[in-house]
């Protein structure tokens, strides 16, 4: 009964195998990106930039249809020219960083579907807006884990640096380091591993299977290796059952995922050693001899 339930989907067909791992891939390489944008404070920008995409990977639909090296290259030169132009108008005005990135983003958001809308029908625009995950082909799971290894591989070797960078950039600056370099090596990661996720999840919920495994993490664990392991898991566990329960009961594949991640989420911010439960317990005073 559970094997058929949870098991048999994926052993007995191939979309279904191949949507699977392009979640695992996701979440190994969007796990530890989600938990340096929360360290960040920079959720909403990580948001920002999801939308930022969309109108790359337009133009690339209307140029080569469905083909996720043509949107992939547009979604990823959109996603750079959103984050430049955001942190050049941080720099040369009185706005902040976020207020930028939220301008860039509803232009972006707004030119992307006028120009899917120019050419594509609605149901082209509904496949770009919220992707099509058992739709990926053998191509868009090497693009996904060729993605998910340059982030690893990334974060692994500028560790130390991305960390503090993400915490005191300050420090950076102080020992001669330009935290300049870092801040847009991490935008960049965020902004590939975007791509990676719209083909799946559409550039609305991209940056969903980023946020949400991450604040759930910070909820479980206090250092941020294990912060980064939770986060990875919570996605490839909502990954699978999103598409078992989404294959069984007939429900679209990319929404039930994230929902599986939220359900996570809101467990985690009642049930965690940092959630809501343990706040309310009543602390035991030391006895002072």
């Amino acid at each position: 009964m559970l094997y058929d339930f949870a098991v048999a989907p994926f052993a007995d067909y191939g979309f279904m195998r191949r949507a699977l791992v392009a979640c695992l891939a996701l979440g190994l390489g969007a796990g530890p990106v989600g938990v340096l944008l929360v360290l960040r404070r920079m959720s909403l920008v990580g948001d920002a930039l999801s939308h930022a995409v969309l109108p790359g990977a337009a133009v690339g639909f209307l140029v080569a249809g469905f083909s996720l090296p043509a949107m992939g290259l547009g979604g990823f030169v959109a996603g750079l020219a959103v984050a430049g132009l955001a942190g050049l108008a941080a720099r040369a005005t009185a706005l902040k960083e976020d207020a930028s990135f939220a301008g860039f983003y509803l232009i972006s958001l707004s030119l992307g579907v006028l120009i899917v809308s120019l050419r594509g029908s609605n149901i082209d625009l509904l496949h770009v807006l919220f992707g099509t995950i058992l739709a990926v082909d053998r191509s868009a799971i090497l693009l996904i884990g060729a993605i998910s290894s340059v982030t690893v591989l990334t974060i692994a070797l500028f560790y130390r640096p991305l960390v503090a960078q993400s915490v005191d950039p300050g420090f950076l600056r102080a020992v001669g380091v330009r935290d300049g370099v870092f801040h847009f090596l991490f935008l960049l990661l965020v902004v590939l591993n975007l791509v990676a996720g719209f083909q799946t999840l559409g550039t609305l919920m991209a940056v969903g299977l980023m946020m949400l495994p991450a604040s759930a993490a910070q909820l479980w664990a206090k250092r941020l290796p294990a912060m980064m392991a939770i986060a990875v898991g919570v996605a490839v566990v909502s990954g699978w059952l999103g598409l078992v329960v989404s294959f069984h009961f007939g429900l679209a594949s990319g929404p039930t995922i994230l929902l599986f991640a939220g359900a996570i989420y809101c467990l985690s911010l009642v049930f965690a050693p940092s959630g809501a439960l343990a706040r309310l317990r009543p602390r035991r005073r030391h006895r002072t001899a």
